[in-house]
């Protein structure tokens, strides 16, 4: 058996504020994560400072616990010096581990920080054994698997990779897979993989299908795996970790102390799972299901017709409601100061706010029971049928305000001294990242020029998932056809092999992001048996596929957009990786981008970099394939955007309902550095009208249509 298996598995609690790290730890966390300074995914949470680090690592390390950073936001460019000085103070401060998404920040611990521990965050999307022995491979010490495994094929990954596996064990679950989702930043800039996610998911939704009910559709219930515990220690599970860096300290305190019972008593201790179930009862989360690790596809998800709100639910708006008050009937206790949350149940808007005022038979009272029928204030305009919830109590606040055991002042003098002797590191590394910049106005030689325009353009990909499109005439003649791998793709090209043959020689096959652990004999002897009919330019979907390759010789290796690059210290990681060229992050912004291609860095990494010019990108990228989902079938937002569900990867996909385009934008690119374009005609139906509308904008005429240019012309937050 597995050494991990005969081990008690760790149990790791988040925290937002020291009282809350306090808190887990007296409850019972063998380990807890914070955030890292300017590095972590929950932009909204406060960041410590190092002399509060300090404190904690020093008050964890006396009771046995260790203490983590969570520096898996995403870097842009102009942010590598800021990273560089948290990065060398962390090394000094010497956590526990690291949890980091961004391959720039890995290059630079790899290469500047080696004292640091990394742990494989689950924004770096390991879903497969190929994904957990590339991370092993790169020198990580832990991998956050992705949250959407089952419990036997967390079980596979364990039997063939010897390495720490973490999972999320509570809380709230996203309805993408990390590391993959576009939505919130689609929507106006806001990147969930820089921690600044505007939940799309949690929105309320209505297909435009006549008779079908709007509702929650993509909003997932919380995930509860505390049935589980022991069997998916069995299944090779190092650590359990609880989601909720955002969350209370009563919540936190409440939710360790019941896997800590259930983690310390036998399996089949039923007294004991039964108390600690009736704990969770009280940390006032929302509805839960064991996630996907009982079945990828359980039916308890999603309840699409409820909010899917936080929180104790306290009732419904009735009659008497308006606007600045709520009227209701109460199940569950409240008083005066307690945080609550209304939903409006028309829009799906949600309105928190602290509780000042209650009346019962028109008299102002502190505390209301169940059953009570009271009238609420609510800074809102209330409609009859919107829900509230409690929140978070009056009670627990005031004692998370109670002053902390942990001082950090006295650090203070310790960290100042640091400080000094870390900054002639971080002088001594920047001289070595080739600091500096080109000038954007360098063009390469030779730009290809295409028919009818006189500008110079980067090199034109196009990019299909479907063989049969090649029977529509190409908006121009691409330099590489990019064709997604998949098992239609792969039948096609053996059986119609004379529909393709004037484009075998430029066709390059792509990998998509979502590989599961049952695909992974397919994809191997595909890719094995293409290879020997002489296809040597691939591209990858995530790093984990570069094995496929790895010991192959004569191969051209490109990464997709999901790779997520945002600076140039990426390119460094991929081109240790063997990889010749990549795509920029899609949601990245024309300042990021130009950022990338004037650094010496980028120039000195030698990996070229292109981009995703025109398509549909999923925005959402999910495993559920829901009773409820209506596919190519539009949905509608409270706003009035539209999209359009479809299935892709084994994967339910979200689209925008009309592509992004920067064809406008090609030769403004090519003269900034980026050296190919892709065309991506990917995961819809293509017709010829579109197939001539993105030649005339090739030709140099203006689009019929206003196309969103994604994040290009704003600003990535």
């Amino acid at each position: 058996m597995n050494d991990r298996k005969k081990q008690k598995a760790e149990l790791l609690a988040p925290a937002g504020s020291i009282n809350v790290f306090e808190k887990a730890i007296e409850a019972g966390a063998d380990a807890v994560y914070i955030g890292a300074p300017d590095l972590n995914a929950r932009a909204l949470s406060k960041d410590f400072t190092f002399a509060e680090i300090a404190a904690m690592i020093q008050f964890a390390h006396e009771k046995g616990t260790k203490l983590y950073l969570a520096a898996n936001s995403l870097l842009k460019e102009n942010e590598i010096p800021q990273t560089l000085e948290t990065l060398a103070m962390l090394e000094a401060l010497q956590p526990d581990a690291l949890i980091i998404q961004d391959l720039g920040i890995y290059n630079l611990c790899s290469q500047y920080f080696p004292q640091l521990r990394l742990h494989a965050s689950t924004l770096l999307g390991a879903h497969n054994s190929l994904a957990v022995r590339q991370f092993k491979n790169m020198g990580f010490q832990r991998v956050v698997l992705a949250r959407e495994l089952t419990v036997k094929e967390i079980s596979t990954i364990s039997r063939t990779n010897n390495m720490e596996l973490e999972v999320f064990i509570h809380g709230a679950l996203c309805f993408s897979y990390s590391g993959l989702c576009l939505f919130s930043s689609y929507l106006g800039g806001k990147s969930g993989l820089r921690g600044r996610c505007v939940q799309p998911c949690r929105r309320r939704y209505q297909w435009k299908q006549q008779g079908k009910k709007p509702g929650y559709y993509f909003s997932m219930n919380d995930l509860s795996g505390i049935d589980l515990i022991h069997g998916l220690q069995k299944a090779g599970v190092s650590s359990f970790k609880i989601e909720g860096r955002l969350r209370s300290a009563h919540y936190v305190s409440t939710v360790v102390k019941a896997y800590r019972m259930v983690i310390d008593a036998d399996d089949g201790d039923k007294k004991t799972l039964a108390n600690a179930k009736e704990l969770l009862d009280k940390a006032m989360g929302r509805k839960t299901s064991q996630g996907y690790f009982s079945s990828e596809q359980s039916k308890e998800l999603i309840s699409p017709y409820h909010s899917g709100n936080i929180g104790m639910y306290l009732g419904q708006a009735g009659k008497g409601t308006g606007k600045g008050k709520v009227s209701l009937v109460l199940k569950q206790s409240i008083q005066a100061g307690d945080r609550l949350r209304l939903h409006q149940e028309d829009t799906g808007e949600r309105v928190a706010f602290t509780l000042r005022n209650i009346t019962r038979n028109g008299r102002k009272i502190f505390q209301a029971n169940p059953g009570d029928s009271i009238i609420l204030e609510v800074p809102a305009v209330v409609k009859k049928g919107d829900s509230l919830f409690k929140v978070d109590s009056r009670m627990a606040r005031e004692a998370e305000r109670k002053k902390s055991g942990l001082d950090a002042r006295q650090y203070n003098p310790t960290v100042k001294k640091l400080l000094q002797k870390t900054k002639r590191k971080v002088s001594t590394i920047q001289k070595s990242l080739a600091p500096g910049q080109t000038s954007r106005k360098n063009k390469p030689a030779a730009g290809r020029r295409t028919k009818g325009s006189s500008a110079a353009m980067p090199r034109t990909f196009i990019k299909i998932d479907d063989l049969q499109v090649l029977k529509l005439r190409l908006p121009v003649m691409p330099e590489l056809l990019l064709v997604e791998l998949n098992r239609k793709t792969f039948n096609d090209f053996q059986h119609q092999k004379k529909n393709v043959k004037k484009f075998q020689h430029k066709m390059v096959w792509c990998l998509p992001p979502i590989l599961l652990e049952n695909e992974m004999d397919f994809f191997s002897k595909a890719i094995n048996l293409l290879i020997k009919n002489n296809f040597r330019t691939w591209q990858i979907g995530h790093v984990g596929q570069q094995l496929f390759f790895d010991r192959k010789e004569r191969l051209n290796l490109l990464g997709d957009y999901t790779l997520n690059i945002l600076n140039s210290q990426g390119l460094y990681a991929l081109k240790a990786l063997k990889l010749q060229s990549v795509q920029a992050a899609i949601e990245i912004d024309r300042e990021s981008l130009g950022d990338i291609l004037s650094s010496k860095s980028a120039t000195k990494a030698g990996v070229d970099l292109g981009m995703t010019v025109y398509g549909t990108p999923p925005l959402f990228t999910a495993r559920p394939m829901a009773s409820h989902f209506i596919y190519a079938q539009p949905f509608v937002s409270p706003r009035g955007e539209s999209f359009v569900l479809r299935k892709a990867w084994n994967s339910t996909v979200a689209l925008a309902e009309d592509p992004f385009s920067l064809l406008a934008k090609l030769t403004e690119l090519f003269e900034m550095g980026v050296k190919y374009a892709v065309i991506d005609l990917c995961h819809r139906k293509i017709i010829r009208k579109e197939m001539d509308e993105i030649g005339r904008e090739l030709s140099g005429k203006r689009y019929r249509r206003k196309l969103s240019m994604f994040n290009y012309n704003g600003s990535l937050l």
